[in-house]
C-alpha cells in the first residue's frame, strides 16, 4: 500500500464514480439494489444528479481509486450508508474501515447521530466490518432489490465516531 486516503466526489467526477460503480455491480451484483444493466444505461447527467443526491467517498491508493461508500440522510437524525466497495485487489488492506469512518464522520459532522445499513445475508466480512465500527443487527430483513433471491438484513449504528474498536473483534482483518 502506498498512500491510502479518501475523499468526497463532486459532480464532476461522474466518469470515476461510474467507473467505480459499474465494477462494484460486475464484482457483487448480490450485494446491491441495483443491477449492471441499470446503471449501464444511465447517462452523464443522471451520474451527475447521483452525485449531488447523495454523499459519496472514493478511497485512493496512490493514485488508483480503489473503493467507494455513500452516505445519504434518510430521516431527522438518520443516515443511511450505501453503496460500500473495495475493489478485490485492495481488500484486507484496511481500505473498507477508513471508508467506514469517513461515511461515520460526514455523518457526526452533520447532525446525523443515527447510521443504519443494509448487509446481505451470508457477507460475514461486511456484517465483521460494520460491527468493528459499533453496528449491530435491528432485526429488519427485505429482499436485496425486487424479484432477488437474496436477502439483506439491518444494521444500525448510534453514537459519536470513535477509533472503530467497539467490540472484541476490533482489529481483526477479514
Amino acid at each position: 500500500m502506498t498512500t491510502l486516503s479518501v475523499r468526497p466526489l463532486a459532480a464532476d467526477d461522474w466518469p470515476l464514480y461510474r467507473t467505480l460503480r459499474l465494477a462494484a455491480l460486475t464484482d457483487a451484483p448480490e450485494a446491491f439494489g441495483s443491477t449492471l444493466e441499470r446503471e449501464q444505461a444511465f447517462t452523464e447527467e443522471a451520474w451527475r444528479e447521483r452525485l449531488t443526491r447523495r454523499n459519496q467517498f472514493v478511497a485512493e491508493d496512490g493514485d488508483e481509486a480503489c473503493g467507494l461508500i455513500g452516505i445519504v440522510p434518510s430521516a431527522p437524525g438518520i443516515a443511511q450508508l450505501v453503496s460500500m466497495w473495495v475493489h478485490p485487489a485492495a481488500r484486507g488492506r484496511g481500505v473498507a474501515d477508513v471508508l467506514v469512518r469517513a461515511a461515520l464522520q460526514w455523518a457526526q459532522d452533520h447532525g446525523f447521530p443515527q447510521v443504519e445499513l443494509w448487509v446481505t445475508e451470508g457477507n460475514g466480512y461486511a456484517e465483521r466490518l460494520y460491527a468493528r465500527h459499533g453496528f449491530q443487527q435491528n432485526g429488519r430483513v427485505q429482499p436485496v432489490r425486487e424479484g432477488a433471491p437474496e436477502w439483506e438484513f439491518g444494521m444500525v449504528r448510534s453514537g459519536p465516531v470513535g477509533d472503530g474498536r467497539t467490540d472484541a473483534t476490533a482489529g481483526s482483518r477479514r
